[in-house]
């Protein structure tokens, strides 16, 4: 999240970033070109449900099958990180060409088995999602006077004690005419295949089409499943099929078949290429989004006004006045006196578990880059939606390659405490090497068997589980011994004042100073719950969280917050003479993630009413668990590596023999 000099220079930045990202081109994806009549391929992902979260194979139902075969489409980690299971399926269009009642297939009869199987993801609410051209499936509801968006379709709807399935897609492929002449095809993205085409006699490319929209309309239609028994896939069905989605017929009843079809109609649109996912990405709330930056700067406004007045006023004075006396004023002034001047020789005594601290810092660090250059690139459009896992394959990227800087924060802050002794350097680099990432993969672990005894695609493959473990102990590993080895090489950061063998005492305080360090965390909580609202619907909604620019102004505002009221606490601290700052600072900004974990809590009771079933809840809380650990390691290291500055700089303008 990094530092933040010019706050309201990043957010004009931030705006027109937003600004221009309107109709731009998405960096990473391409347009396609399509002639009259090529062959266009529908493919599958994973049944999703914000019931319980678990998403499942699109083939684990009695959907029909490719004549071909089912395979999986080109996939990365990200992909498979966030439950996806791209595959191909036996819908086929041919560009520009309208098609009704076609045959798709002509299912098994339902087993109980299977029976049960459809009417408990009925009840689910489980969304079937379709993929063309690298756009998915949208669907449109009315709503009173206007329409609500939604990617993908119910699997089916429950009547009463009746179970309906949606056994008719009406597709609608909206258009536009490729206009560039004189221009190589390019590749695009996950659909399309890389052709050079020939120029004809003018030097232009040939005439040609590019997906700009893809919208369904399910129906449940009463099919005849006997009529169609000699019929093929892809065969013209013996009767014009009526779709009309505000009713149903089609339902399912045991050791009885399902008759699939669909039509699909192309429309020409005024939609541009670049602008084709604006129907996704259209940002609703804008203003809220606003508020909750402008609602965090007033916070940032009153702790500088704090901090300005500690800074100028207090230590300023203070240390004019006592740097004005003779020696023998100051020795009599500091009898008189209490406050942080009378704890100039204990102020950097070393903390408690100061390898804890140290292994904690440099995670936080390697989180803190990780999510700042992440959250960049995303602002900037380099990891859109239209490449799929890009966000977590880029997060994963970034996480492995900052472990140098972590191995190098966390051994040069040991090194610092130890006054310039490095001993210790390599299993410090270890331990930071193996803190956080540990936590990932017990949390994750632990999540993951609950998926598996699921059938989730949800669950990571154990063959992603050894390239995670290999990324880890390859990659993120040998960065961190090398940052290690680095710090220890780097001259430690010297204290201004010596400290004395003898602890001095601290004198009894009115409340514990430890509920004032938790208390603080509701300030940076303050600047970002708004944002927080956002987030969590899109991670558990299933909508789509594209207002990065945004985010990136709430998290270098959260950043300032965090170490101002860090700085602020430790100042307050060492007024009374607490000179045991260290782990209070960290924590001080790191409460933070305490109140998250209660607003995660808040929102699943809430918010996620519908959420179903022990297994989802335990999924949901163990994601969120994850979320503040990093969290909270990464605030708290903004607070503590303030208020070292802090400190550092207060005592470095007190004059000692």
């Amino acid at each position: 999240m990094g530092s933040f000099p010019r706050s309201s220079a990043w957010i004009c930045l931030s705006f027109m970033l937003l600004c221009t990202a309107h109709g731009f081109y998405l960096p990473g994806s391409y347009p396609h070109k399509y002639a009259v009549g090529d062959v266009l391929s529908v493919k599958v992902n994973s049944l999703t449900s914000i019931d319980t979260e678990i998403p499942f194979s699109y083939y684990s139902l009695p959907f029909c099958k490719p004549s071909e075969g089912v395979k999986d489409a080109a996939e990365n980690i990200g992909e498979l990180l966030m439950g996806d299971r791209i595959e191909n399926s036996p819908y086929r269009f041919k560009m520009h060409t309208n098609e009704s009642d076609i045959l798709l297939c002509r299912s098994d009869p339902l087993t109980p088995e299977t029976f049960a199987l459809l009417k408990k993801r009925i009840d689910e609410m489980y969304q079937v999602n379709l993929i063309l051209d690298n756009l998915p499936a949208i669907r449109y509801t009315k709503k009173d006077d206007y329409y609500l968006r939604w990617t993908g379709y119910p699997v089916g709807i429950r009547v009463g004690d009746d179970y309906y399935i949606f056994n008719h897609l009406k597709f609608t492929v909206l258009v536009h005419k490729y206009e560039e002449t004189n221009v190589a095809r390019v590749m695009g993205t996950g659909d399309a295949a890389e052709v050079i085409p020939a120029m004809d006699k003018s030097g232009s490319l040939p005439p040609g089409w590019m997906v700009v929209g893809f919208e369904v309309v399910p129906c449940s239609f009463k099919h005849d499943s006997e009529s169609i028994k000699t019929l093929k896939m892809h065969d013209k069905y013996p009767v014009k099929i009526q779709c009309d989605p505000t009713t149903v017929s089609m339902s399912i009843k045991e050791n009885q078949p399902v008759v699939f079809t669909y039509e699909v109609s192309f429309m020409e649109s005024d939609i541009k290429w670049p602008s084709r996912w604006d129907a996704y990405l259209k940002m609703e709330g804008a203003k809220v989004h606003w508020f909750s930056i402008l609602n965090s700067l007033m916070v940032i406004a009153f702790l500088a006004g704090i901090v300005f007045a500690i800074l100028l006023r207090t230590v300023r004075r203070d240390l004019t006045r006592y740097e004005e006396l003779d020696k023998e004023a100051q020795a009599q002034m500091n009898e008189e006196l209490s406050g942080w001047k009378l704890v100039v020789s204990d102020v950097f005594r070393t903390p408690s578990n100061p390898m804890l601290l140290c292994v904690m810092v440099g995670d936080g660090v390697q989180i803190l880059g990780m999510g700042v250059v992440t959250i960049l690139f995303a602002a900037l459009g380099f990891m859109s939606p239209a490449s799929r896992g890009a966000l977590i394959t880029g997060m994963l990227f970034f996480y492995l390659v900052l472990g140098i800087l972590a191995g190098y924060v966390g051994v040069r802050i040991w090194k610092t405490i130890k006054c310039g002794d490095h001993s210790g350097w390599i299993s410090v680099s270890w331990r930071v090497a193996c803190f956080f990432p540990g936590i990932a993969f017990l949390i994750l672990t632990t999540l993951n068997f609950l998926l598996w005894g699921s059938h989730s695609t949800g669950a990571i493959p154990f063959s992603l589980y050894v390239v995670l473990i290999l990324l880890w102990f390859c990659i993120s590993v040998p960065l961190t011994l090398v940052g290690g080895f680095l710090g220890a090489k780097a001259p430690h950061i010297e204290y201004p004042v010596r400290t004395n063998q003898i602890p001095r005492e601290i004198p009894p305080q009115k409340y514990p100073s430890w509920l004032l360090v938790l208390g603080a965390g509701t300030l940076p909580f303050g600047t970002l719950f708004i944002e927080l609202f956002f987030i969590m619907s899109s991670i558990w909604m299933g909508r789509v969280y594209y207002v990065f620019g945004f985010l990136f102004i709430v998290m270098m505002l959260l950043v300032v917050v965090c170490a101002e009221v860090s700085l602020v606490l430790t100042y307050m601290h060492l007024c009374v003479e607490d000179w045991k700052w260290w782990w209070k600072s960290f924590f001080s900004s790191g409460s933070v993630a305490i109140y998250i974990f209660l607003y995660s809590i808040n929102y699943l009771v809430f918010d996620l009413k519908s959420l179903s079933g022990p297994v989802s809840a335990t999924l949901y809380l163990g994601y969120s668990l994850f979320m503040v650990v990093a969290i909270m390691l990464a605030t708290g290291t903004v607070g503590f590596l303030s208020s070292f500055w802090f400190v550092h700089y207060l005592f470095s303008s007190v004059k000692l023999d």
